[in-house]
């Protein structure tokens, strides 16, 4: 379970995030969706206590992020390619990866086996550093890092950027596949309605730091979230004129 309390983050004037309260419970598969500058990165951030919060707190299983660094041992995350380290192969930092939780080298290889066709042949054994890959496969690795340690709870922020149409198809299948199959609590950020509301059970929208709606995902709530989108492109569009 996560659960957000009085949380606070400001840049300057401008809120990033302010959200009185939230939980979700295990297992959910959570989409943050809006517009840029929304917030949904420094929400993140704030989880992955990345980010100091101006005010509140964010618990995982019980744990205050910044307070107790137990709860790194179950969760998984990619945010971007900052999270990488660039001067290493991919497998030098998969391994790197999986040495942090713990795992040996062979478990790696076998959890690697697992994401062949995501991989494409184009991300092992190309005997060349992260920093030399495109912006699509250091998107890949950075995914598989997060989710071949099996995590309890997984964070990736705008999963499907950079990625060809196959893979962000396969991306899909398999975040959906590993929170049916593991129970594997999801949060995920896209500017992609279509793939977020295809495999989210909840989704929240988020506008200048706030939560503007929290949606069960249903034919309705799909079209509340596309109605919302639309209003603000004819509001856009009244404003240039």
């Amino acid at each position: 379970m996560i659960q957000i309390k009085d949380l606070k983050k400001q840049f300057g004037d401008k809120v990033a995030v302010d959200i009185p309260a939230l939980t979700i419970e295990a297992g959910n598969l959570i989409g943050i969706v809006g517009n840029n500058g929304a917030g949904k990165t420094t929400l993140f951030r704030l989880m992955l206590d990345l980010l100091k919060a101006d005010r509140g707190y964010v618990l995982n299983k019980s744990l205050d992020v910044s307070k107790d660094e137990n709860w790194k041992k179950y969760t998984g995350s990619f945010l971007d390619s900052r999270f990488l380290i660039d001067f290493l192969t991919p497998e030098e930092y998969l391994y790197f990866v999986g040495e942090t939780y713990l795992m040996s080298k062979e478990l790696v290889d076998e959890r690697l086996a697992t994401f062949r066709r995501f991989m494409n042949d184009e991300i092992l054994g190309q005997k060349k550093y992260i920093r030399t890959f495109s912006a699509g496969n250091k998107q890949k690795i950075g995914i598989i890092a997060a989710m071949m340690v099996e995590p309890q709870i997984l964070i990736l922020d705008e999963p499907f950027n950079f990625l060809d149409p196959s893979s962000q198809i396969e991306i899909r299948n398999m975040i959906a596949e590993v929170n049916k199959q593991r129970q594997t609590t999801i949060f995920i950020s896209s500017h992609n309605l279509t793939y977020t509301t295809d495999i989210c059970h909840r989704v929240i929208l988020l506008e200048k730091g706030l939560i503007i709606k929290d949606l069960i995902n249903s034919p309705e709530a799909i079209a509340e979230l596309h109605s919302y989108f639309i209003d603000k492109v004819m509001e856009s569009s009244v404003t240039d004129v």
